[in-house]
């Protein structure tokens, strides 16, 4: 799954709550700032974890005020996709949950 989340959505904390909450599901990938000043969110794992990862992004930590969550699913084949998309390279090979 990735995730686009707007808002005052910097400098709150989002990425390093993101973090906590993805580790605590269980859950791997990354989350990062954008130049648009939005958090890109890439996880995978259980559908019922990412499920109640995209469910908190849409409130985020408290400071947040999150006007926005775009989300686009993955197929399962990570492989052919990351080919396609440079920023997903690697997401195959993670081992858990970090800041880029």
């Amino acid at each position: 799954m990735r995730a686009q989340v707007r808002g005052r959505v910097q400098g709150v904390g989002f990425r390093a709550s993101t973090v906590y909450e993805a580790r605590r599901l269980g859950l791997t990938g990354w989350a990062r700032n954008l130049p648009d000043g939005t958090v890109e969110v890439v996880a995978r794992g259980d559908a019922a974890a990412v499920d109640a990862l995209v469910t908190w992004l849409q409130q985020g930590p408290r400071g947040a005020r999150v006007t926005g969550v775009d989300v686009e699913e993955f197929p399962e084949n990570f492989s052919d996709l990351a080919s396609k998309f440079s920023s997903l390279a690697g997401i195959d090979r993670l081992d858990g949950f970090t800041i880029r």
